[in-house]
């Protein structure tokens, strides 16, 4: 017989039936092992093992579970009641286990999906949090069942008729006396008549402690606000009850932490005449409950606040009630390569590094008002209350940029550390935390882009180019698929005779809220995001369908008019650009030879062979390769001979001085030179930006080849070519 596979929940299947798997089992032992012996539970050892078993199978359910949901920790700790694991030390026992053995047991194994180690910590935590939720809640309501029988036992012994007063007194004491809370009475003037042996217990075994002294010397200044009023309230006889946590000090300087009810008792005619206290240890569950919160709110690795708290701490800054500081400084920091450390070095390495950093960047921010907290892998946040000035911020941004400045060891190695900084300060009736976070982070970035290892100061400005980049780079894909792009076309002028020989084509975004936009505002967008392949496709086919219909028209008489199609960098290391090229033509049945490529000088003298191999099949093939923008790239001149060139495009700044009369003559014999040596070399001439007749007349003795620029024509839609012919 084979061994049916593992369900997702950790459960052997065989059948219909479903059976723990080892790991639920131990982690069921483990749990039995330490919690029974301090559970006063009337289950025997099997039987308490089988009920937690059922248990953990519920917190490993929602521990793997692919969305997770917390409740069933709160039932697990309702259950745990019921079953009486109710002594004082039970609950941290129940609770240890579930730290150090749930995940180990009830996790997900190898290749199993779900989630990863952090994710399974975290949720983890959170059922610990539920269970211990859980669990006092439903103590709670038990002890609430509990201080409602003894008031109406209480009330009864007051109430009833003389031949079953001794009765009724006798169980009143037997509950008074056996009790696990502590139970007090005391007059309507706050003196306490009388007190249980829990009581006493709970106050260090000490009656005279607790006898004869009145509740009122117990007001403490932490108390509950509304603890004193509602105590008056009851003491005139104004209020049935009230309820609160309340804390006492002991005679041993330790401070006892208490779940506090407090009852009116009447007489038989309804007068106010004794007031009840049922008190409940709850010194072990606040602890309990204080380092659950800790570590919700500190980072496990440097120990410093993490993101949560951040930004709890952010928004109490920000409150505008006016409670809140007048203005708040921030600095966001992250760490300049930290992710080559993590790769080269590895993560164990990475980690003592951002202890190391969170060290150091502690003593720079440890000032009053001031707060440093990791928010991120390697990005760290100091949040500044009511800095004195602007200034105070900056300083804390160049004082965490100096204590980073020594190298840090780490095994052994020193490493080098650098940070960008993004500095944001203000008044905090004009931020929310959200615009905060958003300006820090993208002056952050700016701070990076300048080549990191500094601090920048927020901008609105810079702020809105940032927004405007990324709501155009998120709406990219949508505008390729809703036909927002269009194609304008710039005639390229042969100039020896003024004829057109061609046309460039420029594409054009129709963005719905911002209007046109040229290939600068998104051509750089869509190259970074990889959209500029789809798009660039696209653009291909648009301007070749057009050329075959100007052929087609007769448009530029004999000679066949020729499209050139902008190339960007990625394009040129797509792995289909020579056969998507080809197809393209084919599709159409356009000749190769009309059809010229622009390469930027940048990208293609930064090819190597591998990369120029596509452009020397397309120029085989019959492609025109233009290289673009020539005179911007710092090429070696020589390296034009290894380039699959036949034409070379001159770039407008060497042709502005040609635009004055009389002509720059350095310009002229800039242009001079360059033509020479393109002819030289067998490449054809273009020049951009053509604008006076001067200009035009002057690059025509220079012997240039052909251009194009607004004194010709200025880019337009396909249909106003044949004016410019």
């Amino acid at each position: 017989m084979t061994s049916s596979p593992t369900g997702p929940t950790g459960h052997h299947r065989t059948g219909d039936s479903t059976e723990p798997s080892d790991g639920l089992r131990r982690f069921a032992a483990l749990w039995c092992r330490a919690v029974h012996p301090r559970a006063a539970t009337p289950l025997s050892r099997p039987e308490f093992e089988a009920l937690l078993l059922g248990l953990a199978r519920r917190l490993a359910d929602a521990l793997r579970a692919p969305r997770f949901d917390p409740a069933p920790g709160h039932a697990v700790g309702a259950a745990l009641v019921a079953a009486h694991c109710t002594s004082p030390d039970a609950l941290p026992g129940i609770l240890a286990v579930i730290d150090s053995h749930l995940v180990a047991h009830c996790g997900p194994t190898d290749g199993e999906a779900g989630p990863d180690a952090s994710e399974s910590r975290a949720r983890c935590t959170r059922l610990q949090h539920a269970v211990s939720a859980g669990f006092a809640r439903a103590l709670q309501e038990r002890t609430r069942s509990e201080q409602e029988a003894l008031s109406r036992a209480a009330l009864a012994a007051q109430t009833e008729m003389a031949d079953a007063l001794h009765e009724s007194e006798a169980r009143f004491r037997a509950v008074f006396k056996g009790a696990a809370l502590g139970i007090g009475i005391a007059d309507m003037d706050g003196t306490i008549l009388d007190v249980n042996d829990a009581l006493n217990q709970m106050f260090g075994g000490s009656e005279q402690h607790i006898r004869h002294r009145n509740v009122l010397d117990w007001a403490r200044p932490g108390d509950h606000p509304e603890a004193g009023r509602m105590l008056e309230e009851l003491m005139r006889g104004e209020r049935e009850h009230y309820q609160v946590e309340k804390s006492y000090p002991r005679d041993d300087g330790t401070t006892l932490w208490t779940n506090l009810t407090v009852s009116l008792l009447r007489d038989a005619s309804g007068e106010p005449r004794y007031m009840l206290a049922m008190t409940e240890d709850v010194s072990e569950r606040r602890l309990l409950n204080l380092r659950l919160r800790y570590q919700a709110t500190h980072d496990a690795l440097t120990d410093l606040p993490n993101r949560s708290l951040f930004f709890e701490r952010l928004e109490q800054a920000l409150d505008r009630s006016g409670s809140g500081p007048a203005r708040i400084g921030l600095c966001y920091l992250d760490l300049d390569g930290f992710k080559a450390v993590n790769d080269s070095l590895g993560h164990a390495v990475g980690d003592q590094l951002l202890i190391a950093v969170a060290e150091r960047l502690q003593g720079c921010a440890s000032g009053p008002g001031q707060m440093l907290a990791r928010i991120g892998g390697d990005e760290f946040v100091a949040l500044v209350a009511d800095p004195p000035e602007p200034r105070a911020v900056t300083e804390l941004a160049e004082r965490a940029l100096e204590a980073l400045a020594t190298p840090v060891e780490v095994g052994g190695r020193e490493l080098l550390v650098r940070a960008s900084i993004g500095v944001v300060e203000g008044a905090t009736r004009h931020l929310t935390s959200a615009e905060v976070l958003r300006s820090a982070d993208i002056t952050m970035y700016r701070a990076k882009a300048e080549g990191g290892n500094r601090y920048a100061l927020a901008d609105p400005d810079s702020d809105a180019r940032a927004i405007s980049r990324h709501h155009l780079t998120h709406h990219l894909p949508a505008a390729l698929k809703g036909c927002e792009f269009f194609i304008e076309y710039q005639p390229l002028v042969k100039m020896e005779d003024g004829s057109i020989e061609g046309a460039e084509a420029l594409v054009r975004w129709s963005h719905p809220r911002h209007g046109v936009l040229g290939p600068d505002r998104f051509i750089p967008l869509a190259e970074h995001t990889g959209l500029i392949v789809p798009l660039g496709r696209w653009v291909l086919e648009e301007a070749v369908r057009q050329a075959c219909q100007w052929q087609v028209r007769g448009i530029g008489g004999a000679r066949p008019l020729k499209i050139n199609v902008n190339l960007s960098p990625r394009q040129l290391h797509h792995p289909e650009l020579v056969a998507d090229t080809i197809a393209v033509l084919e599709e159409a049945g356009l000749e190769p030879s009309s059809l010229c490529l622009e390469v930027t000088e940048t990208a293609m003298i930064k090819a190597d062979e591998n990369e120029l191999r596509p452009l020397r099949e397309l120029a085989e093939y019959g492609v025109g390769i233009a290289l673009d923008d020539f005179g911007t790239g710092y090429s070696n001149l020589a390296n034009l001979r290894r380039l699959p060139a036949d034409t070379l495009k001159l770039d407008r700044s060497f042709t502005q001085g040609l635009q004055r009369d009389p002509a720059d003559p350095v310009d002229l014999k800039i242009v001079e030179g360059i033509v020479s040596l393109a002819h030289t070399l067998q490449l054809s001439v273009t020049v951009e930006g053509v604008e006076t007749s001067a200009q035009a007349e002057q690059l025509r003795e220079l012997g240039c080849d052909s251009a194009q620029g607004w004194f010709y024509a200025r880019p337009g839609p396909p249909e106003r070519l044949p004016e410019a012919v």
